[in-house]
């Protein structure tokens, strides 16, 4: 099987609910209705009026979809007061670029993806610098998943500033604050650490939402993207603030959490729960760094062979149990980085250590996926090689738009040889395929086993 017919083969589709079969439709070669030559009135499907080919309006939607994951970034850190005016520059000008009758050049989309790559890591930088400057350095923290008995809030998605805010606003009102999903990095910043009231995660990834929140009687602020439709059992108590709304979801202004307090002092209490579960996070590219010349040696002495990344967005669908089966058979000589939701699939594993360097270090959410990008480019300068001659392999899980922002980030570094899976998205045609695995050497990821195999020579 070639590497297309491969790609092509995770979107044999299965049902989340029971595994059901359902039926393969054909993809559409494009779809654009931006404007009032459309086809029929309704969309070209085949090939624009205007001209445009199909590839080039899946490039289109990939430059989009990219801008997207950018201004996610760019958004939380404007929160904190930080911009950069290259990066809001380049915006308008991919914006204005897929506009009806302006660029009609495959190759320039390509050229404009790899540089929304470079702008996203210079808006990852940014945040970065803002998280840190505002919280101070992560450090490594230890996060119990289970309930405190007392009033509770959960936070879920990814600002940090609404968390802040929430933070210093139940500060003495007996109310305990949990992180849900994206925001158990925040655990590891000392500037939120130190509010006593953080006192732990409930539940894992972002799709869990509709089951840990209807299990668990507190109010519920959801503060980015990955909040879903709330159900009615929890639809009354659920709030949204910034950029995040939903309907029928009372929407906070101005961080002013008031009625959040006063629902979850409402609600009661909950009841204490066992502890059966600690998360580690916090890792930071200092403390990480901190490990360099230990790593140095026992790399040489071959008693680390590999760091793999693992990491990316989850998902509910059952090809995602690859990054489980795979980080439970890595071989004792590996080290896995993660980040994002994707290690919601294995983090909660006990992998030990090689003489002192973990085994398992989470650097956080995708937010955070600079901080990989600096320990990458740190290895090569300690082993004095080049990106692609580090003993480093990254293995991505995809889901939605930041993803294809941080794809192009890797991209755009020249990164060579990574697994991705477990589904494509859509924009990807066999001619954009072609390209990535030409160019890039981009791999699909296959049998957990085999794919090892392949990763340790």
């Amino acid at each position: 099987m070639g590497f297309i017919d491969t790609i092509r083969s995770f979107n044999k589709p299965e049902s989340i609910k029971g595994g059901d079969k359902v039926e393969k439709k054909e993809a559409l070669d494009m779809f654009c209705y931006q404007c009032s030559q459309t086809a029929r009135g309704t969309g070209c499907t085949v090939r624009g009026v205007c001209g445009k080919e199909p590839t080039v309006a899946r490039l289109q939607d990939n430059l989009l979809f990219a801008i997207k994951g950018i201004s996610a970034y760019l958004y939380h850190a404007r929160e904190l007061g930080y911009t950069d005016e290259e990066v809001d520059a380049f915006i308008e000008r991919g914006f204005y670029s897929t506009l009806t009758n302006v660029n009609f050049d495959p190759s320039k989309f390509v050229e404009l993806a790899l540089e929304a790559g470079n702008m996203n890591i210079k808006t990852m930088q940014l945040l970065k610098k803002a998280h840190i400057e505002s919280y101070g350095e992560p450090v490594p923290v230890e996060v119990p998943v289970g309930a405190i008995k007392g009033p509770g809030i959960i936070a879920t998605g990814h600002s940090l500033k609404a968390l802040e805010e929430l933070l210093k606003q139940t500060e003495g009102k007996g109310i305990n604050v949990y992180t849900h999903s994206e925001l158990l990095p925040a655990h590891g910043y000392p500037g939120l650490k130190k509010y006593n009231h953080l006192v732990g995660q409930l539940g894992g990834a972002w799709f869990d939402q509709k089951q840990t929140f209807t299990k668990y009687p507190v109010a519920v602020v959801g503060t980015s993207n990955c909040v879903l439709i709330p159900k009615d059992e929890y639809k009354e108590r659920m709030f949204t603030v910034g950029v995040a709304e939903l309907p029928g979801v009372q929407h906070i202004q101005n961080y002013d959490f008031t009625p959040v307090i006063e629902k979850a002092l409402e609600l009661g209490d909950l009841e204490e729960e066992p502890k059966e579960i600690t998360l580690t996070t916090g890792f930071g590219a200092s403390t990480i760094l901190s490990l360099a010349p230990k790593i140095k040696e026992l790399v040489e002495s071959g008693k680390i062979k590999q760091f793999i990344l693992v990491g990316g967005c989850d998902s509910p669908l059952a090809q995602a149990k690859y990054y489980t089966e795979f980080v439970e058979k890595l071989p004792d000589a590996t080290v896995v980085l993660t980040l994002a939701c994707g290690k919601y699939r294995f983090n909660a594993m006990d992998l030990g250590d090689i003489e002192g360097v973990p085994r398992l270090i989470d650097i956080g959410q995708c937010n955070d996926a600079i901080v990989a990008v600096d320990v990458a480019v740190a290895l090569t300068e300690l082993f004095g090689v080049g990106l692609n001659e580090v003993p480093l392999t990254i293995v991505l899980s995809w889901m939605e738009q930041k993803a294809a922002a941080i794809l192009w980030s890797l991209l755009a570094l020249d990164i060579k040889g990574m697994y991705i899976g477990p589904i494509l998205p859509g924009w990807a045609n066999d001619d954009i395929i072609n390209v990535l695995v030409e160019n890039f050497d981009l791999r699909p990821i296959g049998d957990a086993e085999e794919d090892i195999k392949t990763i340790m020579g």
